[in-house]
């Protein structure tokens, strides 16, 4: 199942990108990143039966352990894709939200967009290792 993280702005060669390409090359599930601007731009079309998960800070905070088992489930119900939105400084339209499969927090802070990429980076490769018994995640 390819992971696609589909973020506005660009990244470029900052800490939070070196950060963010460090956990996706660990990662050993296909990954994708398509980076759009701003505003404006077209998403990429989708895989069919692609599932769809908008980074918005008012969306369910799921623990490690709970996002795994969501990915688990997505990739054992033959989901070809997991579709990662994360928005500008102004998050997303109603629409997107409305549209996702699921709205996904980091919790009541608000983070900045370029930092959120990296956590979603993390969390990723968290939950792969988790679900490869990999000893990376610590529970507790």
């Amino acid at each position: 199942m390819l992971l696609h993280i589909i973020a506005r702005g660009k990244i470029g060669r900052s800490p939070e990108g070196e950060l963010t390409s460090r956990y996706l090359k660990r990662i050993s599930w296909p990954t994708k990143v398509t980076e759009l601007p701003d505003r404006g731009g077209q998403l990429p079309e989708s895989a069919a039966n692609a599932i769809t998960v908008v980074l918005d800070e008012r969306g369910k905070a799921l623990s490690s352990m709970e996002f795994a088992k969501k990915l688990a489930g997505w990739r054992d119900t033959g989901r070809r894709e997991v579709r990662f939105l994360i928005g500008a400084a102004d998050g997303h339209d109603e629409a997107s939200k409305r549209e996702a499969d699921l709205l996904l927090s980091f919790g009541p802070a608000t983070w900045p967009h370029m930092l959120a990429r990296a956590m979603l980076a993390e969390q990723l490769f968290r939950a792969t290792s988790i679900l490869a018994n990999h000893p990376y995640h610590r529970e507790g």
